[in-house]
């Protein structure tokens, strides 16, 4: 009956699961389209680092040639601290564009971490661990109904043997009575 009762059970938990997956589809493709999403912004947020980092790079180059060669130390003094200014501009961009790659990934990661629990209900497994419910089963039950059919064999036998036995001892209690019978017969007999 329990087993019954489990079936249905697993029955439903399917029937569940299909109805889950139906709702909640539209969210997974939003979800995986956002993931998609970030991961495109990030690469390009990335190559947008890479770039101001030469650029900071190519200006440092630049700012070391000019000081060398320039005569007039005030312009150069200028165009060091534009440059100079321009690099922390930068910087500070770049570690805006870092804070909001890391939120990035932090969202991603959460995406995933709820794809991957809604792929735990995967009914492909569920299927499989209902059918091979099933054929445990079938097997216990084929191993009850034989047992039940020893069992009520072993019985009849039972039965058969306590009748024997009875009979047996109506017979002996006969004998005894008959040879009771007889030796008071015997006794009268002598007296």
């Amino acid at each position: 009956m329990n087993d019954t009762l489990t079936l249905n059970k697993l029955e439903k938990l399917l029937e569940m699961e299909t109805q889950i997956r139906a709702e909640y589809k539209p969210q997974l493709e939003e979800k995986d389209a956002s993931i998609a999403q970030l991961s495109a912004e990030k690469a390009t947020l990335e190559t947008k680092i890479a770039e101001m980092e030469k650029t900071v790079a190519t200006q440092l180059a630049t700012i070391t040639e000019l000081s060398g060669k320039s005569k007039d130390t005030s312009s150069l003094e200028q165009r060091n601290r534009e440059l100079h200014n321009r690099s922390e501009n930068m910087k500070e961009e770049v570690a805006s564009v870092k804070s909001r790659i890391k939120s990035l990934q932090k969202d991603l990661a959460a995406e995933r971490a709820e794809l991957a629990e809604l792929k735990k209900y995967d009914p492909q497994r569920l299927r499989k661990n209902l059918d091979a419910s099933k054929k445990k089963l079938a097997d216990k039950t084929k191993a009850a109904d034989k047992l039940q059919k020893s069992l009520n064999q072993v019985r009849s036998e039972n039965a058969e043997l306590e009748q024997k036995v009875k009979d047996l001892e109506a017979k002996l209690e006969a004998t005894e009575a008959e040879r009771a019978d007889q030796a008071d017969e015997g006794q009268q007999a002598a007296a």
